[in-house]
C-alpha cells in the first residue's frame, strides 16, 4: 500500500472517491465539487485543504482529506480530518490503517495538539476502526452548520 499526496492532476480520481463516499453515506446527490474545482483548488497558493491517496497496485483506493484548525484551550493547531474512505471492495488490505498513520505522523510532524473528525451514528465500521487506534468520542458535543448560500 502507497499513499501520497493528492495533486492537482489527481481531481478526477478524487471527484470519483468523494461521489463513492457520498453515494456510501447515502447522499448520492449532495456532491458540489467538481473535478474542475478540486483542481483549482489543489493548485492554489494556498489550497484549502490537503488530501493523501491510497494506492494498492497503482490503484487509488482511499482518500483522506484534511486541513488545520486551532485550540484555544490547547494552544495549538489541530488537523480536521473532513473525510476518510477506503472503497468498500478494496477495504481489509491495509488502506484505511496507512492513510491513518500518515494522518497521525503529519499530525506530530507539525506538532498539532489533537485530530478531530466526525463519523455518521449508523457506521459502524468507521466508530470500530476510530476506537481501535485510540479515538475518544465525543457525545456531549453537539455539531452545528450555517449553510452560506
Amino acid at each position: 500500500m502507497q499513499v501520497r499526496t493528492a495533486q492537482p492532476k489527481d481531481a478526477e480520481v478524487l471527484h470519483a472517491l468523494i461521489v463513492a463516499l457520498a453515494t456510501y453515506e447515502r447522499e448520492p446527490d449532495a456532491v458540489e465539487a467538481t473535478p474542475a474545482s478540486l483542481r483549482a483548488q489543489l493548485a492554489a497558493p494556498t489550497p484549502p485543504f490537503e488530501c493523501l491517496l491510497a494506492e494498492h497496485e497503482g490503484t487509488v483506493v482511499g482518500f483522506a482529506l484534511f486541513f488545520p484548525t486551532y485550540s484555544t484551550w490547547r494552544g495549538k493547531p489541530g488537523m480536521w480530518l473532513e473525510d476518510f474512505f477506503v472503497l468498500p471492495d478494496q477495504r481489509r488490505l491495509g488502506a484505511g490503517r496507512a492513510l491513518f498513520d500518515r494522518l497521525v505522523a503529519i499530525a506530530k510532524e507539525r506538532g498539532y495538539g489533537r485530530l478531530e473528525l466526525t463519523a455518521l451514528d449508523w457506521n459502524e465500521l468507521a466508530h470500530g476502526f476510530y476506537t481501535r487506534r485510540g479515538l475518544t468520542r465525543m457525545d456531549d458535543w453537539t455539531r452545528w452548520r450555517l449553510d452560506l448560500d
